[in-house]
């Protein structure tokens, strides 16, 4: 919900403020304490669920008792929107629960709800909301009486409609309240709630009054900070405005305070300056120093505060020197990051968004775009305080209604966007969409749009767009100040060696253009494997991932040379649901992430940038998942930063290579049959694999306990005398060509948990879905048959999990007679 501004209280507003500006002393003045704050209620707990439409859930008596308990963040497709197949539900769901009602001004706030919301409280219509990934708010007070229990219903329903974003793009979009929900209780008199869910603080870099990106000067940052006052009483009041600056040391380093009048019903937007000296600038990686803004409105004996973090810092792109932060260039390189995981879907917990950022952060990355959709609060937060440039959008892509109610959207979207986050100084570019499929006019008037609303909205930032499938110079790339391209030379067509040519091409024939690869990449599936791969057919079943090591080796060695691209960011940091795709080793996933979907493995990819990113010393082992392997002679290959990397094979040492660029090769090394450790060191990192060698040929049989060494991975142990292997791995039993009848035997180790997963045969699914403990029980044996062909001279066996890990006890395949 937007609160209305009324321009006439404007002037009103002018003739009676009165600011009174105090700076803190040199020395810095000790900050007081807080006076008395809004109050925040979680709401997270003890909702019911429904899934399909209700007549009459909206009603306060509506029986519920029979739907599902959940907690939020919670989505409906967390299992159907990852299993492939393009079915999974898009339509509405229902949420019900009861809460206390507070005193005072209250705000349900929803922090997620994809994709249209529609909510009562107590059977009366609490508000609409289009859009699935903005937080919202909406006013009930009066709807139910202080003190008593009220109901709360929700109808959520992720189709959307013609007439809002998105309409399309390559994720799933996860139904439900996939992010946190709360009551936010304020006195009559408070900062607006109801500026498209903003916080109602907002703090602009300054020079002589007038906003501008080089608003930083060497002894002093000019600010001016603009509080909303609302007045939800029935009466005028003239409130006093005060605003607190602290530096990280909680010492205060300005204020600012005047008193307003507001008109009932009203808001005002109060306006003070200040000025810090010798400021400390926010600076990436290096130094993201932030302070804090805290504004207090008082009236009546009662205080509202609002504290928004402050980064002190220009942003800006120039043609030739990149992304220039603080006036100086700073390389930004890094990810695109969806948010969704595994199991989960886009309601992901506050720890799940912290893990992500932990492994961003150990990855060396200095920018993150956060793809196609606003993200969560507390990843602009992480970012802030992690020193992470953000390129955050809108989920304007694939194709558009022509529509006044689609463009409004689209604009109500970027603007709660703007709103909700401009006080972030992570936050660099705002970008207005992705990957429109079409260049009609009305696409480009709507892009005209979103860029002009970006340049009133936020002047102090640029906008810009990922464009994919036009030419270079296409009207639909010419809108946003700056541009990003998807790119994806040595996956879908050209070489490894096309993206440098490719970016000097356009930079010269257009110099003044201000050029971002905001997408590349190449899909790698960890459980299959092969030594120096032929290019894979990107919709195949076989996704090898030294490809996606190769590929970005080589993509990067050329992007990295090339400093006027003000920002290279991998198509993806985590593989992620997309129920329409089929391809690699399972359906609903598109696998081109650094990360797996369920965070467990990295592979050898997020190694090399690792490497290549990070400070901290890294010694990894490449193609440690090519086992067993059934030639003697191998090349060892080792990512590295540190000088020198010493490697042995069995415990002899094998010598001491300087990385080449970050790579440090030993070629020819002989394994031994059976099992090689092999174990690189420099300092005191160490990696330590286990490769195993089986030369043996022509078997016709194979009879294996889940322990068995010809496996890439997985976890080994024994339960009442069974023997389970589990996790994502592979088998690779050496065999002679032919028909094989397989039997697996599983069984279910764990009375507890959640577990799905598909089996592979010769990168051909055998077996879809498969749930141990629904069919068998816990500790029974469970066989599955089938007969695969084998043309290579090895039985390739995968298990790759969907939800939790897969698992597997004994492996059978006898080889058909008279072959």
């Amino acid at each position: 919900m937007v609160r209305p501004f009324r321009p006439s209280l404007l002037s009103a507003f002018i003739t009676t403020l009165v600011l009174c500006l105090g700076l803190a002393t040199p020395g810095h003045a000790a900050t007081p304490p807080a006076p008395s704050a809004r109050t925040v209620v979680d709401l997270d707990h003890g909702w019911r669920f429904h899934k399909g439409d209700v007549a009459g859930a909206e009603a306060p008596g509506y029986d519920d008792s029979g739907w599902q308990s959940v907690s939020v963040p919670h989505t409906w497709n967390a299992r159907d929107g990852e299993d492939g197949g393009n079915d999974y539900h898009r339509g509405p769901g229902w949420y019900r629960r009861t809460v206390r009602i507070p005193a005072g001004r209250v705000f349900l706030q929803f922090d997620g709800a994809t994709i249209v919301s529609d909510v009562w409280v107590n059977g009366r219509k609490a508000g609409h909301h289009a859009g699935g990934y903005a937080a919202f708010r909406f006013d009930v007070t009066g709807l139910a009486a202080p003190g008593t229990d009220a109901t709360i219903a929700v109808r959520v329903d992720n189709s959307g409609g013609a007439d809002v974003l998105p309409l399309g793009g390559d994720f799933t979009v996860f139904g439900g309240l996939t992010r946190d929900v709360h009551l936010l209780v304020t006195d009559p008199v408070h900062v607006d709630a109801l500026d498209y869910g903003g916080p109602g603080v907002y703090v602009r870099q300054t020079v002589n009054g007038v906003q501008t990106k080089g608003a930083v000067r060497a002894a002093s940052a000019d600010l001016a900070v603009t509080t909303r006052v609302a007045n939800d009483t029935a009466a005028p009041v003239r409130a006093k405005v005060r605003t607190v600056i602290t530096d990280a040391a909680h010492r205060t380093v300005a204020t600012a305070s005047g008193r307003v009048d507001v008109g009932p019903g009203a808001v005002v937007p109060v306006v003070q300056n200040a000025s810090v000296a010798d400021p400390r600038l926010w600076n990436g990686r290096p130094d993201p120093y932030l302070y804090t803004v805290r504004t207090e409105v008082s009236y009546g004996g009662h205080t509202d505060v609002v504290t928004v973090p402050l980064g002190i810092r220009t942003v800006a792109v120039d043609t030739n020197r990149g992304f220039l932060l603080n006036g100086r260039p700073y390389a930004v390189h890094g990810v695109d990051l969806h948010g969704m995981r595994a199991g989960e879907g886009s309601a992901m917990s506050a720890s799940d968004v912290d893990q992500d950022f932990g492994l961003i952060d150990r990855l060396g990355a200095t920018g993150v775009r956060l793809v196609h959709y606003q993200h969560g609060q507390r990843i602009y937060d992480l970012a802030d305080r992690r020193g992470i440039i953000l390129w955050t959008e809108i989920p304007n892509l694939a194709s558009i209604t022509v529509s006044d109610a689609f463009f409004a959207n689209a604009r109500q979207q970027l603007l709660e966007l703007i709103r909700q986050n401009e006080q972030h100084a992570a936050v660099a570019v705002w970008g207005i969409g992705n990957e429109l499929y079409t260049s009609s006019a009305d696409a480009n008037r709507l892009l005209g749009d979103l860029a002009a609303t970006v340049k009133a909205e936020d002047p102090s930032r640029p906008s810009t767009y990922a464009t994919c499938c036009f030419s270079d110079t296409d009207p639909i790339a010419n809108h946003s100040e700056t541009i990003g391209y998807n790119r994806y030379f040595g996956w879908y067509g050209g070489s490894f060696s096309d993206i440098g040519p490719w970016a000097d091409g356009l930079h010269a024939q257009d110099p003044a253009r201000k050029i971002a690869v905001s997408e590349y990449g190449a899909g790698a599936s960890v459980v299959e494997q092969q030594t120096n791969p032929a290019a894979p057919v990107p919709a195949s079943h076989f996704h090898p991932e030294e490809w996606q090591a190769r590929y970005h080796e080589e993509n990067w060695r050329q992007l990295r040379s090339r400093p006027y691209l003000w920002g290279t960011f991998v198509w993806q940091m985590f593989d992620s649901a997309v129920d329409g795709r089929d391809e690699g080793d399972r359906p609903g996933l598109n696998d081109k992430g650094l990360v797996t979907a369920d965070r467990k493995i990295a592979k050898d990819a997020y190694y090399w940038y690792q490497a290549n990113w990070s400070s901290t010393p890294v010694v990894r082992i490449a193609q440690r998942r090519d086992t067993p392997r059934f030639t003697p002679a191998t090349d060892v290959k080792v990512y590295a930063n540190t000088r020198s990397v010493n490697l042995s094979l069995n415990g002899v040492p094998l010598g001491s290579r300087a990385p080449e660029d970050h790579i440090a090769t030993w070629s020819g090394v002989t394994l031994k049959p059976g099992a090689n450790v092999i174990e690189a060191r420099s300092g005191g990192t160490t990696d330590r694999v286990t490769w195993l060698l089986d030369t043996s040929t022509g078997a016709t049989t194979v009879d294996a306990e889940a322990t068995d060494p010809h496996a890439s991975d997985g976890r080994v142990f024994r339960k009442a005398g069974r023997a389970y292997r589990e996790g994502t791995f592979a088998y690779r039993f050496p065999v002679a060509d032919g028909t094989y009848d397989v039997d697996l035997t599983f069984a279910e180790p764990d009375r507890s948990g959640q577990r799905s997963f598909n089996v592979n045969a010769e990168r051909q699914r055998v077996i879809k879905s498969l749930d141990v403990r629904a069919e068998s029980g816990v500790g029974a044996p469970l066989h599955k048959t089938f007969t695969v062909q084998v043309t290579d001279g090895v039985l390739d066996l995968e298990f790759v999990p969907q939800v939790g890990e897969a698992v597997v006890s004994h492996i059978t395949a006898i080889r058909r007679s008279g072959q």
